[in-house]
Protein backbone atom coordinates (compact mmCIF):
# COMPACT_ATOMS: atom_id res chain seq x y z
CA UNK A 1 0.00 0.00 0.00
CA UNK A 2 2.94 2.02 0.73
CA UNK A 3 4.17 1.77 -2.59
CA UNK A 4 0.89 2.73 -4.12
CA UNK A 5 1.07 5.65 -2.24
CA UNK A 6 3.98 6.86 -3.16
CA UNK A 7 3.57 5.86 -6.92
CA UNK A 8 0.68 8.01 -7.20
CA UNK A 9 2.24 11.03 -5.12
CA UNK A 10 4.48 10.56 -7.82
CA UNK A 11 2.66 10.90 -10.59
CA UNK A 12 0.78 13.57 -9.30
CA UNK A 13 3.97 15.40 -8.73
CA UNK A 14 5.13 14.38 -12.14
CA UNK A 15 1.28 15.54 -13.78
CA UNK A 16 1.85 18.78 -11.82
CA UNK A 17 5.32 19.18 -12.84
CA UNK A 18 4.32 18.76 -16.14
CA UNK A 19 1.60 21.28 -15.84
CA UNK A 20 3.89 24.11 -14.25
CA UNK A 21 6.41 23.63 -17.38
CA UNK A 22 3.40 23.94 -19.80
CA UNK A 23 1.69 26.80 -18.37
CA UNK A 24 5.09 28.82 -18.17
CA UNK A 25 4.62 31.95 -20.64
CA UNK A 26 6.87 32.32 -23.87
CA UNK A 27 8.73 35.07 -23.69
CA UNK A 28 10.42 37.48 -26.31
CA UNK A 29 11.91 40.50 -26.84
CA UNK A 30 11.79 43.57 -29.23
CA UNK A 31 13.67 47.16 -29.30
CA UNK A 32 10.84 49.21 -30.45
CA UNK A 33 13.02 52.33 -30.59
CA UNK A 34 15.09 50.41 -33.44
CA UNK A 35 12.04 49.28 -35.30
CA UNK A 36 10.47 52.76 -35.23
CA UNK A 37 13.23 54.62 -36.63
CA UNK A 38 13.81 51.92 -39.29
CA UNK A 39 10.32 51.88 -40.66
CA UNK A 40 10.17 54.19 -43.92
CA UNK A 41 7.39 55.79 -42.64
CA UNK A 42 9.17 57.19 -39.60
CA UNK A 43 11.80 58.65 -42.03
CA UNK A 44 9.07 60.47 -43.89
CA UNK A 45 7.57 61.59 -40.72
CA UNK A 46 10.48 62.85 -39.29
CA UNK A 47 11.22 64.62 -43.14
CA UNK A 48 7.80 66.21 -42.71
CA UNK A 49 8.37 67.72 -39.23
CA UNK A 50 11.43 68.92 -39.92
CA UNK A 51 10.61 71.27 -43.03
CA UNK A 52 7.40 72.21 -40.81
CA UNK A 53 10.09 73.06 -37.72
CA UNK A 54 12.36 75.02 -40.50
CA UNK A 55 9.57 77.09 -41.94
CA UNK A 56 8.85 78.15 -38.31
CA UNK A 57 11.97 78.79 -37.69
CA UNK A 58 12.31 81.05 -40.38
CA UNK A 59 8.92 83.09 -39.41
CA UNK A 60 10.69 83.22 -36.41
CA UNK A 61 13.96 84.34 -37.44
CA UNK A 62 12.53 87.04 -39.64
CA UNK A 63 10.57 88.69 -36.70
CA UNK A 64 13.38 88.91 -34.82
CA UNK A 65 15.08 90.64 -37.36
CA UNK A 66 12.55 92.81 -37.92
CA UNK A 67 12.12 93.82 -33.55
CA UNK A 68 16.46 94.13 -33.93
CA UNK A 69 15.75 96.26 -37.07
CA UNK A 70 13.19 98.33 -35.52
CA UNK A 71 14.89 98.55 -31.76
CA UNK A 72 17.97 99.76 -33.80
CA UNK A 73 15.76 102.45 -35.38
CA UNK A 74 14.39 103.71 -32.70
CA UNK A 75 17.43 104.08 -30.61
CA UNK A 76 18.69 105.79 -33.51
CA UNK A 77 15.99 108.13 -33.32
CA UNK A 78 15.32 108.39 -30.15
CA UNK A 79 17.05 111.59 -29.37
CA UNK A 80 15.11 113.79 -31.91
CA UNK A 81 11.67 112.26 -30.51
CA UNK A 82 9.82 113.67 -27.15
CA UNK A 83 9.67 111.28 -24.08
CA UNK A 84 5.73 110.27 -24.32
CA UNK A 85 6.73 108.99 -28.16
CA UNK A 86 10.23 106.91 -26.94
CA UNK A 87 7.63 105.26 -24.33
CA UNK A 88 5.10 104.66 -26.85
CA UNK A 89 7.84 103.27 -28.58
CA UNK A 90 9.40 101.31 -26.18
CA UNK A 91 5.75 99.80 -25.62
CA UNK A 92 5.27 98.98 -29.19
CA UNK A 93 8.66 97.08 -28.73
CA UNK A 94 7.53 94.63 -25.83
CA UNK A 95 4.22 94.10 -27.50
CA UNK A 96 5.90 93.01 -30.50
CA UNK A 97 8.44 90.96 -28.53
CA UNK A 98 5.57 89.23 -27.09
CA UNK A 99 3.72 88.31 -29.97
CA UNK A 100 7.06 86.79 -30.96
CA UNK A 101 7.22 84.91 -27.99
CA UNK A 102 3.31 83.76 -28.11
CA UNK A 103 4.25 82.89 -31.62
CA UNK A 104 7.43 80.62 -30.47
CA UNK A 105 4.93 78.76 -27.83
CA UNK A 106 2.40 78.30 -30.76
CA UNK A 107 5.20 76.91 -33.26
CA UNK A 108 6.29 74.45 -30.20
CA UNK A 109 2.41 73.04 -29.26
CA UNK A 110 1.57 72.92 -33.45
CA UNK A 111 5.07 70.84 -33.51
CA UNK A 112 3.88 68.69 -31.19
CA UNK A 113 0.33 67.53 -32.20
CA UNK A 114 1.94 67.20 -35.76
CA UNK A 115 4.52 65.28 -34.62
CA UNK A 116 1.42 62.97 -32.63
CA UNK A 117 -0.44 63.19 -35.65
CA UNK A 118 2.41 61.84 -38.00
CA UNK A 119 3.65 59.73 -35.31
CA UNK A 120 0.34 57.62 -33.76
CA UNK A 121 -0.44 55.80 -37.18
CA UNK A 122 2.85 54.41 -37.20
CA UNK A 123 3.49 53.58 -33.56
CA UNK A 124 -0.01 51.67 -34.39
CA UNK A 125 1.28 49.88 -37.06
CA UNK A 126 4.43 48.44 -35.84
CA UNK A 127 2.19 47.61 -32.71
CA UNK A 128 -0.12 45.17 -34.62
CA UNK A 129 2.63 43.73 -36.52
CA UNK A 130 4.41 42.82 -32.91
CA UNK A 131 1.26 41.63 -31.55
CA UNK A 132 0.72 39.45 -35.01
CA UNK A 133 4.60 38.20 -34.79
CA UNK A 134 4.09 37.23 -31.45
CA UNK A 135 0.87 35.33 -31.80
CA UNK A 136 1.86 33.55 -34.96
CA UNK A 137 5.53 32.22 -32.79
CA UNK A 138 3.54 31.37 -29.68
CA UNK A 139 4.64 33.92 -27.61
CA UNK A 140 2.24 35.40 -24.42
CA UNK A 141 4.64 38.32 -23.53
CA UNK A 142 7.07 40.71 -25.74
CA UNK A 143 8.95 42.87 -23.74
CA UNK A 144 10.67 46.50 -24.88
CA UNK A 145 14.48 46.09 -25.10
CA UNK A 146 14.73 49.32 -26.05
CA UNK A 147 17.66 51.44 -24.44
CA UNK A 148 16.69 52.45 -20.66
CA UNK A 149 13.67 50.32 -20.31
CA UNK A 150 15.43 47.84 -18.02
CA UNK A 151 15.45 44.93 -19.85
CA UNK A 152 18.86 43.08 -18.32
CA UNK A 153 18.83 39.49 -19.73
CA UNK A 154 17.56 39.19 -23.68
CA UNK A 155 18.74 36.01 -24.05
CA UNK A 156 15.29 34.86 -25.54
CA UNK A 157 13.60 35.58 -28.54
CA UNK A 158 14.21 38.53 -30.79
CA UNK A 159 11.29 39.44 -32.88
CA UNK A 160 12.74 42.50 -34.74
CA UNK A 161 13.61 40.69 -37.75
CA UNK A 162 10.61 39.31 -38.06
CA UNK A 163 8.57 42.27 -37.38
CA UNK A 164 10.85 44.08 -39.82
CA UNK A 165 9.78 41.48 -42.46
CA UNK A 166 6.45 41.39 -41.33
CA UNK A 167 6.19 44.97 -41.98
CA UNK A 168 8.31 44.77 -45.50
CA UNK A 169 11.04 46.08 -44.81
Amino acid sequence: MKNVKKIAVAIVLFVAATGFVNAQSKVAHINVQQLLSEMPEMKSAQAELKKLQETYRADLESSMTELRNKVTQYQNESSAKSREENEKRALELQGFEKNIQEAEQVAVQEMQKKQQELFAPISDKAKAAIEKVAAAQGFDYVIDASPGLSLIVSKGKDLLPAVKQELGF
